[in-house]
């Protein structure tokens, strides 16, 4: 961990060097340490610590970007220097108003000591527990245990200065037999939350459970998606349709739609990054302020998230969702809720007559942006429900399916929530009971 004073020195030496109408300056210092194993051993403990110093000059609408991987008075300069004269030969950004200046930052308690001193012999302890109960029962294992801490912290020449540190821990493990795989990860701000017996119970369970699949027709069915299947959902709502940017270039599914229901009425996603259970973020990367943004109310287009760029361009507010500087993809949401409901998973697998159990997606692709269309495939634990029951394990399958009409045929929603992220959300979702999902063709395996 930097000191605030150490910190400070980095972001006023950029500022301090610049002759630009306006200055920000951003860092970025990530310490992350990996426990990798496969065939139930641990062949690999990496460590790696990485830091950013990232320049923002403006002179008038002209802006360019720099950055350097050091934060010795020189190199800091020489980022500055780049900055300074890429954004001389820039054309000037109509839309460009101004870097925002300061706002009122809550605090949000992030840091875990124990995750900041996990030890590669504490994440092997844990490791040992998923290969041993994989091996027991003629089973291979293999995934990840991580541990890291960041810190990101922002300064301008119109005052603002933010500075806010993380951990996370996270642990995924695949079990495999010949013919089948079973999947689980949990992830925590605090390592003492990752519980290896509860992922390798799963993950075991799964492969066990998913011996020689029988193939099954491809067709409409109800699926019981578990939380890591319903966080790819979010993902590419998020990806394709929450951003102001999306809305202004006419591709989110949002536009032109607010105050319009767009999915069901039991459906409610909103972005709070300093909401519990996620991993929270108080400030965007141009150092505003978090607010919550509800962006699906019951149903309804409620609303997306802005940086100050996007905001100037209606005359509003950011939301404080801006990304790091030379980013061209938009605000971004970055922990993301989807409301849970009063069911648990086997009130959910009660529900259905006969429909499919789906661990999780894999290999998911845009098929069409305004319908947030998806292909992809199920994986790691896909099986039959018969009246209520898991009767057999099955192939896998290819699906393509609008996530929106997917969201629109939700029946229950589960009450527990899961912490997940595979792109660059933070979810915490439930499983969903949905009742028509569209299976296109079947794997091989």
């Amino acid at each position: 961990m930097l000191e605030e004073r150490e910190i400070r020195r980095v972001l006023e030496t950029a500022l301090r060097h610049s002759a630009a109408d306006q200055t920000e300056a951003s860092l970025f210092v990530q310490d992350s340490a990996l426990t990798r194993f496969a065939n139930n051993y641990v062949h690999q403990n990496v460590a790696e610590r990485d830091t950013t110093v990232l320049v923002r000059a403006v002179f008038g609408k002209k802006i360019g970007v720099a950055s350097v991987n050091s934060t010795d008075e020189a190199a800091i300069r020489s980022a500055v220097e780049r900055a300074s004269d890429l954004a001389r030969h820039q054309i000037d950004n109509p839309d460009f108003r101004s870097l925002p200046g300061p706002g009122p930052v809550k605090e949000a308690r992030a840091y875990v000591a124990a995750t900041a001193e996990c030890t590669p012999e504490q994440r092997a302890r844990a490791v040992d527990v998923i290969c041993s109960r994989a091996k027991d029962q003629g089973l291979v294992t293999a995934g990840t245990f991580s541990t890291g801490v960041s810190q990101f912290a922002i300064a301008n020449s119109l005052g603002v200065f933010a500075h806010h540190a993380d951990t996370l821990a996270e642990c995924t493990a695949v079990v495999m037999s010949d013919t089948s795989s079973g999947y689980a990860d949990r992830r925590s701000l605090d390592v003492r939350a990752i519980d290896p017996e509860a992922i390798a119970t799963e993950a075991v369970d799964k492969a066990r459970r998913g011996r020689d699949p029988e193939t099954l027709e491809t067709g409409e069915y109800e699926v019981l998606l578990e939380e890591y299947a319903v966080s790819d959902l979010l993902d590419f709502l998020a990806y394709l349709g929450f951003s102001a940017l999306a809305v202004q270039e006419g591709h989110s599914f949002m536009a032109g739609r607010f105050g319009q229901p767009i999915v069901g009425s039991n459906i409610s996603i909103w972005d709070d990054g300093l909401g519990e259970g996620t991993v929270p973020t108080p400030f965007d990367f141009e150092g505003v302020p978090k607010q919550r943004v509800d962006l699906i109310t019951d149903g309804v287009a409620n609303a997306v998230c802005y940086d100050s760029y996007t905001a100037g361009k209606e005359g509003k507010e950011s939301t404080g969702h801006a990304l790091p500087a030379g980013e061209t993809f938009g605000p971004v949401p970055l922990n993301l809720y989807l409301r849970p409901g009063d069911a648990s998973k086997e009130d959910l697998l009660r529900g259905i007559r006969r429909g499919i159990w789906v661990t999780r997606f894999w290999y998911t692709r845009v098929v069409h942006p305004l319908t947030v269309t998806v292909t992809g495939m199920t994986r790691d634990g896909t099986f039959l429900i018969e009246n209520g029951e898991i009767t057999r394990p099955v192939k896998n399958f290819r699906f393509t399916q609008s996530y929106l009409e997917a969201l629109r045929h939700v029946e229950r929603i589960g009450r527990d929530l899961s912490l997940q992220r595979t792109m660059f959300p933070s979810n915490l979702v439930p499983a969903l009971h949905i009742g028509r999902w569209n299976f296109t063709g079947v794997t091989e395996y």
